[in-house]
């Protein structure tokens, strides 16, 4: 494809349990174009968590290369992780990780306040990316006041207020029930045909079935990776939920 948004070379992470090395990532090389949606699959201790936080810019590497967006990120300072994070990757997370004291609203706007955008403009962008989620009337709704598919669009409607380039999404239906997790797979199918590159973590072949491509991990190794012939088109899947519940 040529345009790619992550490349990594050789990639490896490396974690000491007392004096014992435990090579959690090792060397993986990939690449991932802008405008993919891609599933990583793999057990427990697989490696996939690891590759994620890394893809992430929430660790560096051991040792090897990562490019986001062309720019290699691999050793950078902890502050200018933080600042890629902030402007080119959204995160999504089984836990939905909410301030539970915090309306929706306010919730989607906290990385907005991360960087320095001003209240007025702030508040314009989380209501609106509130909207494109479904949630426009529920923007003052707590968190204990919204059912686990809400609280996941707030959460989807938050790792997109700042326009990144990269959702990074774990295990984001883990805690939903099928119905709700075709929902959220096709908010992320709507938001990946904008141009949103989306990489997402995943145990569930049906949920992985949704991406384009798959990748998969085994004890810190990249041990596959192939296109999906034919994705599964959310949308598609719930209007015919939504015909059979008609007709009954």
């Amino acid at each position: 494809m040529g345009n790619w948004l992550i490349e990594t070379e050789h990639l490896s992470k490396e974690y000491r349990l007392g004096d014992v090395p435990l090579l959690a990532l090792d060397d993986v090389s990939v690449r991932i174009a802008a405008g993919e949606f891609v599933a990583v699959m793999g057990p427990s201790g697989s490696g996939k968590s690891t590759f994620m936080n890394l893809l992430g810019c929430l660790d560096s590497p051991s040792a090897g290369l990562y490019r986001l967006d062309g720019r290699d990120v691999s050793h950078l300072a902890p502050d200018d992780l933080a600042g890629v994070r902030n402007r080119l990757v959204g995160f999504v997370f089984q836990g939905f990780n909410l301030l539970p004291r915090t309306p929706a609203v306010e919730n989607v706007e906290l990385p907005l306040v991360y960087a320095g955008v001003s209240a007025q403009e702030r508040r314009r962008r989380a209501l609106a990316r509130l909207t494109e989620v479904g949630l426009a009337g529920r923007a003052w709704h707590h968190p204990s006041q919204l059912s686990g598919g809400q609280q996941q669009r707030v959460a989807i409607a938050r790792a997109l207020v700042n326009d990144p380039l990269l959702i990074l999404a774990d295990e984001p239906t883990g805690a939903l029930d099928s119905r709700t997790s075709v929902e959220v797979m096709a908010l992320f199918q709507e938001f990946n045909a904008r141009g949103i590159t989306v990489v997402l973590v995943t145990h569930e072949p049906d949920i992985a079935a949704f991406a384009q491509r798959t990748l998969s991990f085994r004890d810190g190794r990249l041990i596959g990776d192939r296109p999906v012939a034919t994705p599964r088109r959310a949308s598609e899947m719930l209007a015919g939920l939504q015909t059979m519940e008609v007709a009954t």
